[in-house]
């Protein structure tokens, strides 16, 4: 059995253990994943990605950055992103995201809200936006989450309800081969995966048979930056 199935059937071992009745694994457990951040191919940060269950069957996804170097550390720059979210097969169903982003100069922030008894999305980004949800809809934050449920599931192509500034967006992605990768924590042989639609959004690799968090993350745009793995824990 490879290492990270049989993690995951152990953990549902123990919650079941625990709780005197069958429990499914979730479709990706839990960990904490420290990253070194780069831009152009400079190291300017740090951060932590953490995945972790949280009450009545909900989840929460945090990731925290914080500049070291070059300008971003000048600026004492820091963001932090939390999603709260259902399991809802592989896809992570959005319940609430926060982003805050600070600098010594400003300050930026961005919520996201999912009313599923309404039926409506509200997002409070440079102004304030209500539109109908969809089933399975989440917000960007959680996209390398689908991504790896869905790897983990064995699916090489995916279609994820996202919601954005105003809308729902179908965005596209698809596994586009296995490659050895090498970052700080080790080279992995890994699945990379890429939007097909022509937006921006994120190209990502991931080894799932070996660790439920990515491996590298490059996120594409204007302001575009990369992740790269240091190190993992599963917790």
């Amino acid at each position: 059995m490879q290492p990270f199935r049989r993690f995951r059937f152990v953990l549902a071992v123990a919650l079941a253990a625990t709780c005197g009745i069958a429990v499914a694994a979730p479709p990706v457990p839990p960990f904490t994943a420290n990253y070194r951040v780069l831009q152009n191919g400079s190291p300017i940060g740090k951060a932590i990605l953490k995945l972790a269950p949280g009450a009545n069957g909900s989840w929460t996804f945090t990731t925290q950055s914080q500049g070291t170097a070059g300008l971003a550390s000048l600026l004492a720059a820091s963001t932090r992103e939390v999603s709260t979210f259902r399991w809802v097969g592989d896809l992570p169903q959005g319940e609430s995201y926060d982003y805050t982003m600070k600098t010594a100069l400003k300050q930026k922030q961005r919520q996201v809200h999912f009313d599923w008894t309404k039926h409506v999305i509200d997002v409070n980004d440079n102004g304030s936006f209500r539109f109908p949800t969809q089933p399975g809809a989440m917000e960007r934050h959680t996209i390398p989450l689908a991504l790896a449920a869905g790897l983990a599931a064995g699916k090489t192509s995916f279609t994820l309800p996202v919601a954005v500034r105003d809308r729902i967006e179908m965005q596209h992605y698809a596994a586009q081969g296995k490659q050895d990768v090498s970052v700080p924590a080790g080279t992995f042989a890994a699945t990379r995966i890429s939007r097909t639609d022509g937006g921006e959004g994120i190209e990502a690799w991931f080894a799932p048979m070996k660790l439920p968090a990515p491996i590298k993350i490059e996120q594409r745009g204007k302001n575009g930056f990369s992740l790269e793995l240091e190190s993992w824990s599963a917790r």
